[in-house]
């Protein structure tokens, strides 16, 4: 059957070796999915007894040890209800430590700092998708005990699996988050590419030859271009029949040669005051009844 496990006690520390299992390998009837979502694991009623003869800190924290790929990490502990010999890990906790089913796995009592700082990066860009992904992460964190620089822990979101890697943690490269107050950090994710930026340069206008029909028709007040009335009433001949347009009532727009990107100009219609010429002096001088008057019969002289 299985090996027992052997249990020590090194100036009140626990060490112990068990065979480990996911999850899945639980046996009972309620569903323990919850112990996935989280960095917690399920250990035997015997090492309650233990750790309660130990002089130990609280909350309890055990460091983690495959010694055949010398991988390691560290872990809380949900409940004491697994078999005796036996220890339950969640499966993204199996797969840091290289461990198969029935794997052998050291557990040790430790204490570890609480933690101030930590970085993370998504091993996916799907990460992205996530509207806030530090309030996901601050709710998932609920369910770990501590975090340790390596590992690659998996969150639960919308029914979707993410995987995180643990980048750096502050102030040990294992750090405990039970009620501490810590800044998170992210990372680019694993394959994220930076979105290309085209930079748009202006173009210069050319000249190009337009049609006569596309100008702007300033044709203002042209004579005899109404309709008119017969006295007899009929409405015979009285259709108007305007003349052709000349080629000089065609007003095309004058272009701004100092115009330049980014500049807007607001162009006044100011029209030019005519200039001033003698004639206009004259009239502007002009009074009235200021003249001499001329008689048809001469007035006699007196000598």
């Amino acid at each position: 059957m299985f090996e027992p496990h052997v249990g020590r006690v090194f100036q009140n520390r626990f060490s112990t070796q068990y065979r480990c299992y996911s999850v899945s390998m639980l046996a009972g009837p309620n569903d323990r999915s919850d112990v996935e979502k989280g960095g917690k694991i399920i250990m035997p009623p015997s090492a309650l007894d233990q750790l309660s003869r130990l002089n130990i800190t609280y909350p309890m924290l055990f460091k983690l040890t495959n010694k055949n790929s010398d991988r390691m990490t560290h872990c809380g502990v949900l409940e004491f209800v697994a078999d005796e010999g036996i220890c339950y890990l969640p499966h993204w906790m199996m797969q840091n430590l290289l461990l198969e089913e029935g794997g052998l796995v050291q557990v040790e009592s430790v204490n570890l700092m609480v933690a101030t700082y930590s970085k993370f990066q998504p091993q996916s860009p799907d990460f992205l998708d996530i509207t806030n992904p530090k309030a996901v992460l601050e709710n998932a964190l609920r369910n770990f005990a501590c975090l340790t620089t390596g590992d690659v822990i998996a969150i639960n979101y919308n029914e979707k699996i993410y995987e995180l890697r643990v980048m750096e943690t502050k102030p040990d490269k294992a750090v405990s988050i039970i009620e501490c107050d810590m800044n998170v950090d992210f990372d680019a994710p694993l394959g994220y590419k930076e979105p290309e930026r085209h930079m748009q340069h202006p173009e210069e206008p050319t000249e190009e030859e337009t049609d006569p029909s596309n100008y702007e028709m300033d044709i203002g007040f042209r004579a005899f271009t109404g309709s008119g009335n017969r006295l007899d009433g009929k409405k015979k001949g009285i259709e108007p029949s305007p003349a052709p347009l000349d080629p000089s009532d065609i007003k095309r727009g004058i272009p701004s040669y100092d115009f330049k990107m980014g500049r807007i100009t607001f162009i006044r219609n100011s029209r030019q005051q005519p200039r001033k010429t003698e004639t206009d002096d004259t009239i502007s001088n002009f009074i009235a009844f200021s003249g001499e008057g001329q008689s048809l019969r001469k007035k006699d002289r007196k000598p």
